[in-house]
């Protein structure tokens, strides 16, 4: 039989366009250009940031102009009566009308748009946070990402050297069979066997070519050429920092908490708004304006002409006082929704806070378990293949059967699976940790990037022939 290796299999998957993101951090690199998610964030904080300048503007002078020309004519009929004689008369009028002003209008007191921009100013900052904290999670879904392709790849890894082991214990049963060494049944188990880790072989290629798309999900393109972690990686406890110093750190550093306090901040702002309603309001205005209008009137009785040419300055300036009275209950109404409304944050502030403070207490006990976690199954591998060599050798002998060897085989293959896993878990643990804590940043990615020293895809066991 033929088997095509990883990199062939993958070849439709990976085209000559393929990035070659040959660790963490390039891969990181390209995802905080590519992904959409994070580009979707940075918008929404621009978006954001407008509406503080937009509340701001509403405090500053409001000065607008106008202008217009007209063209008119009219024609007049009508019967004179001259003693007792009717004579008919007629006329027109044609004129010209100019006309500009501009206008000044400057808040003294609205204590409205007072509390819309300390609203507004609330959200521009909290939306800093959100940005920042959008930055947090594409470094953990990019890892997450990125690890779940190295755990695949060496899944697939050992699902092919199981697949070839199970293959030279069928032909090895085969052959027992053949001189009256075995049972048919050793047979039949071995190939049952290998029939299946033929199955898993091609289910562990597709869930290798799926994690390679969820990442190029990400990054925007394909990537290829990842390295992974040495066979001797032993994962260390954070230093100088025990659990509650992580959640006391959560607490004050974490962003997504940040913009959560941020946003109660403008909801009580909000409520100042809505009470303004009650609150008179003053302006300032002036205003200028010229009107010139010129033309003539011609008189058809007596074929007199007249010309005319008006022109008129007008200056105004002064306070506008308004007093709300009554407006049908609608203020007293929105003064309630915006007290509600602050309550609904505050709640929301205090679940996130909680589920933070959980979070991080879960993501510290996950990274220790992880150490411990990480030296069993190394430990777990070792002796499974112990006893894999082991049954092989008493196989030769006599001392144990086909099935011995199969079981054995099984052992040792979901060994290195819980092995890999535990290992890119607790990786990820650590960044999930600092990203609770609100200390992720690229230093964190830096630093388990320089762990990364292996290519895993040129593990992959190449086609034999």
């Amino acid at each position: 039989m033929s088997r095509r290796p990883l990199v062939l299999a993958l070849a439709f998957v990976l085209s000559p366009l393929a990035a070659n993101a040959e660790d963490l951090l390039q891969t990181y690199e390209l995802a905080r250009a590519g992904d959409p998610q994070f580009s979707a964030a940075e918008s929404s904080r621009l978006v954001t940031k407008e509406g503080s300048v937009q509340a701001r503007a509403n405090l500053l002078p409001q000065i607008g102009g106008s202008a217009s020309y007209t063209r008119s004519r009219s024609d007049q009929t009508g019967t004179q009566v001259l003693g007792t004689t009717p004579f008919t008369c007629d006329g027109s009028n044609d004129s010209t009308t100019r006309q500009y002003g501009v206008r000044l209008d400057q808040m003294v007191y609205d204590h409205s748009n007072i509390t819309r921009l300390r609203s507004a100013n609330a959200l521009s900052e909290a939306s800093d946070f959100q940005l920042e904290s959008a930055g947090d999670s594409l470094i953990t879904r990019t890892s997450a990402a990125y690890f779940n392709v190295l755990v695949q790849l060496e899944n697939l890894a050992a699902a092919e050297a199981s697949e070839t082991a199970l293959k030279k214990q069928f032909d090895f049963a085969s052959k027992r069979l053949e001189v009256g060494l075995a049972p048919i049944t050793d047979v039949h188990e071995a190939r049952a066997q290998y029939d299946t880790a033929r199955a898993n072989t091609i289910t562990a290629r597709n869930l290798v070519e799926d994690a390679y798309q969820a990442l190029a999900e990400i990054v925007g393109r394909p990537v290829a050429d990842l390295k992974g972690l040495p066979e001797d990686f032993q994962p260390q406890l954070p230093e100088h920092a025990g659990e509650d110093d992580f959640v006391k750190t959560a607490v004050d550093n974490n962003p997504a908490l940040k913009a959560k306090e941020l946003q109660v901040k403008s909801a009580e702002a909000d409520v100042g708004t809505a009470r303004a309603g009650h609150y008179p309001t003053l302006y300032f205005g002036g205003q200028y304006g010229n009107t010139r209008t010129d033309g003539d009137s011609t008189n058809n009785l007596d074929g007199q002409i007249t010309q005319f040419d008006n022109e008129n300055d007008a200056r105004s300036v002064g306070l506008t006082l308004n007093v709300p009275i009554f407006s049908g209950g609608a203020v007293q109404s929105g003064v309630r929704q915006a007290l509600a409304t602050r309550d609904v944050r505050q709640d929301e502030y205090e679940q996130q806070r909680r589920a933070l403070e959980r979070d991080t207490r879960n993501a510290y006990q996950t990274v220790v378990a992880g150490v411990s976690e990480v030296e069993a199954r190394r430990l777990a591998v070792v002796s499974a293949r112990a006893a894999y060599d082991a049954s092989n050798v008493g196989l030769e002998v006599g001392t144990r059967t086909v099935l011995d060897v199969l079981v054995n085989q099984r052992n040792l293959f979901q060994s290195q699976q819980a092995f890999a896993l535990a290992r890119y878990n607790f990786l990820q643990s650590v960044l999930n940790l600092e990203q609770a804590a609100g200390t992720l940043d690229v230093e964190d990615v830096q630093r388990i990037n320089r762990l990364l020293t292996v290519n895993v895809s040129a593990q992959v066991q190449q086609p034999t022939q």
